[in-house]
C-alpha cells in the first residue's frame, strides 16, 4: 500500500516515463519532465525501484501457491523435479542468495568454479559472442565473456523492458568496470540495445537450470520459458543456427539429473555440454534442437506478458497477410519471492557478506 502511495505522489508531481520501446523493440533512454535522459544520466534508483515492484507483483503469488495447482500447468511432471531440486539445494544448504531459490534458477556454492571450466572450453575460447541469461548463478559466467574480449548478449529480464542488450569490455565508459555491468541495472546502463530485426550471429549460448538431464541433454528451468522464447526468436531470425549452435548449462552437481525423454515438449531446448563445479559432461544423445517460436503453444497469457513477441507476431501477420495460429490457454506458473529486507539471524556463510547478490 506504501509503495502504490508512493507511486501515485509521483506520478501526480513529476511526469516521466521509465523506458519506452520503439517499434523494433530497441530501448529509449527515460524523460523526466518532458526531458530527454542519456544514457549517462540513467536513474539507477528508478530503474532497481521499477524493478524490484514489477519482480515483487509476480513473485507475490509464490507462497500460499497449493499442489494442486501445479496440476493446471501445462508439464506438472517438471515442476515435481524442480521443487525437488530447490528443496534438495536448501535442504543441503547448496543454495546461495538469492534465497530462497524457490522458483528461480538457483543460485549454488560453486558456481565460479563451473564458470571457470566454462572458460577454459575450446567453443568458448573461439566464440565471439556469448549468450548468457541474467539470473544470478551464470554472474561469473557473464564476467569470464566479458573479460575475454567477447561480446555479451543478454536478454533484458522477463523480456518486459525489451529483447536483449549486448556490452563489451573496450566499449565500457572509464571508471566502469566489468563488476558494473553483469548485474541487470548494469546492463540497462552501460548495454547497448538490441532491436528485434538486427543482424548479428550467435556462436555460444549459456543457459540456466534448475535441473539437466546427462543422457539427452534435456533441461528444466524455472518454468517460465524464456530460454525457449529467445531461442525461437533468435533461430527465427537467423541470428543463431538451431542445429549447430552450441548450448551449455552451468550447475551443481545435485542438479544433474534423468529425465523422462517422453515428455518433453517440442519446444524445448536440449543442452550439449553441462559443467559443474567438478566436471564436463559432454551429451552423448542430445535431443534435436527446434528452431523458430510455435505459435501453436504460445498461450494468450504469455504472449500479452511479452511485448516482442506480439511485435514480431504482428510484423509476420502483416508480411504474410495470413493470421498466426494461437497455443491454448494456461495457468502461469509463480514466480520468486524477493526478500526486500534483510532476513535477521541469516547464516554469514549464506550471505556472503551479508547482502544479498544483485541480479
Amino acid at each position: 500500500m506504501k509503495m502504490k502511495l508512493f507511486s501515485l505522489l509521483l506520478l501526480c508531481n513529476v511526469h516521466f516515463s521509465l523506458s519506452f520501446i520503439s517499434p523494433d523493440c530497441t530501448l529509449f533512454p527515460e524523460t523526466v519532465n518532458g526531458c530527454s535522459l542519456s544514457l549517462s544520466s540513467f536513474n539507477e534508483d528508478l530503474y532497481e525501484k521499477d524493478r524490484l515492484e514489477k519482480d515483487s507483483e509476480a513473485m507475490n503469488q509464490m507462497k500460499g501457491e497449493a499442489e494442486e495447482e501445479y496440476s493446471k500447468l501445462r508439464t506438472p511432471w517438471k515442476w515435481v523435479i524442480r521443487k525437488r531440486i530447490w528443496d534438495l539445494l536448501e535442504a543441503k544448504n547448496i543454495a546461495r542468495p538469492p534465497r530462497p531459490v524457490h522458483h528461480r534458477i538457483p543460485n549454488y556454492d560453486g558456481a565460479d568454479l563451473a564458470a571457470e571450466r566454462l572458460a577454459k572450453l575450446p567453443e568458448f575460447i573461439s566464440a565471439k559472442c556469448v549468450k548468457v541469461n541474467p539470473d544470478t548463478p551464470q554472474k561469473p559466467v557473464r564476467r569470464c565473456v566479458l573479460e575475454q574480449g567477447k561480446t555479451l548478449l543478454t536478454p533484458q529480464p522477463r523480456l518486459r523492458t525489451g529483447f536483449f542488450s549486448t556490452l563489451q569490455k573496450k566499449t565500457l565508459p572509464d571508471g566502469v568496470g566489468v563488476s558494473d555491468v553483469i548485474i541487470s541495472k548494469g546492463v540497462a546502463k552501460h548495454g547497448t540495445p538490441v532491436g528485434l530485426n538486427e543482424k548479428y550471429i550467435v556462436d555460444l549460448v549459456v543457459v540456466g537450470s534448475t535441473a539437466v538431464c546427462p543422457d539427452t541433454g534435456a533441461r528444466v528451468g524455472k518454468g517460465e520459458g524464456f530460454a525457449e522464447l529467445e531461442w525461437g526468436i533468435l533461430s527465427l531470425q537467423q541470428n543463431l543456427i538451431a542445429n549447430t549452435t552450441l548450448v551449455v548449462t552451468t550447475v551443481h552437481d545435485e542438479q544433474v539429473v534423468t529425465m523422462p525423454q517422453a515428455n518433453l515438449t517440442k519446444h524445448d531446448v536440449p543442452v550439449d555440454i553441462i559443467i559443474t563445479p567438478t566436471r564436463i559432461i559432454r551429451v552423448p544423445n542430445r535431443k534435436p534442437k527446434p528452431s523458430g517460436v510455435f505459435w501453436d503453444l504460445l498461450s494468450p497469457q504469455k504472449l500479452a506478458q511479452i511485448r516482442v513477441l506480439r511485435q514480431l507476431k504482428s510484423d509476420i501477420e502483416k508480411e504474410t497477410g495470413e493470421t498466426l495460429p494461437n497455443g491454448p490457454d494456461e495457468v502461469l506458473p509463480p514466480t520468486a519471492k524477493r526478500n526486500k529486507k534483510k532476513r535477521k539471524g541469516q547464516n554469514k556463510q549464506d550471505r556472503k557478506g551479508g547482502k544479498q547478490p544483485e541480479k
